[in-house]
């Protein structure tokens, strides 16, 4: 794992008798999309908690680069570079878009908060925010209400976010859900642009869009990897097809 942007080292998690991660090391290298794949219920999200910092395990390492960074917080973790979307929206959508993403600016730029105006007049600020706003292709929309977005086009606001944190890995949890078959291409080429940004551990439920956009799949089960390899070797795997795409070996 020596190359590795994102890493964890035989994590644990427990909830009384139940073991939702039992030993997990998966890792996330330069330049792809590592897609998490299982049923529900098979510790996803614990998983996901566990690498953004807002869930501590029980046992076990999580790990940027070369620094252990098990024991900071999802804040701390996000200054260090590591961009997060989540399954349900965690916009303001009664804010602008440009609002949302100066909110992401800020944070990231470990300036003091003040009245939002003064936000808005700070010029470092604002092309930090315009220059994430091009590359998810919103800038001409920076003074739309948020909630006045398509599904998909607050999605892609979520990245903007994302990448005011100069991001060096992205966690993606089901950037697909909720998004029809059209939308669902349409993201599946944004995000595939996207790992030249930052390499993307993916967790998703749309299989189409997985096997299109990995280079490798892990797969969960009961809180274990049961198989990890490339699109390839998930598709021919009997145990996968057993416990996760419900056929018959």
């Amino acid at each position: 794992m020596s190359d590795a942007v994102l890493s964890t080292k035989n994590l644990v998690k427990t909830f009384g008798a139940l073991k939702a991660i039992d030993d997990v090391s998966v890792d996330l290298r330069p330049g792809e999309i590592h897609a998490i794949i299982g049923p529900n219920g098979a510790g996803k999200s614990t998983l996901i908690a566990q690498i953004a910092g807002a869930l501590r395990p029980d046992a076990g390492s999580v790990w940027m680069g070369d620094r252990d960074v098990t024991r900071l917080d999802t804040s701390a973790r996000a200054r260090l570079g590591l961009g997060r979307t989540f399954q349900i929206s965690a916009l303001a959508m009664e804010d602008t878009v440009l609002e949302n993403v100066l909110l992401g600016a800020l944070g990231h730029s470990g300036k003091p908060w003040r009245l939002f105006r003064k936000v808005h007049a700070d010029a470092e600020l604002r092309a930090r925010a315009m220059a994430a706003l091009e590359r998810v292709q919103l800038a001409d929309a920076t003074h739309t209400r948020t909630s006045a977005l398509s599904h998909g086009l607050r999605r892609q606001l979520e990245v903007a976010v994302a990448l005011t944190l100069n991001p060096r890995a992205f966690v993606m949890d089901e950037p697909m859900a909720g998004l029809g078959a059209e939308g669902s291409k349409v993201m599946t080429g944004f995000l595939d642009g996207l790992r030249q940004e930052a390499p993307i551990l993916l967790i998703e439920h749309d299989m189409d869009a997985v096997f299109a956009l990995a280079d490798r799949i892990s797969v969960l089960v009961y809180g274990q990897v049961i198989a990890s390899g490339t699109v390839d070797d998930i598709r021919r795997s009997a145990e996968v097809r057993r416990a996760y795409l419900g056929e018959d070996a």
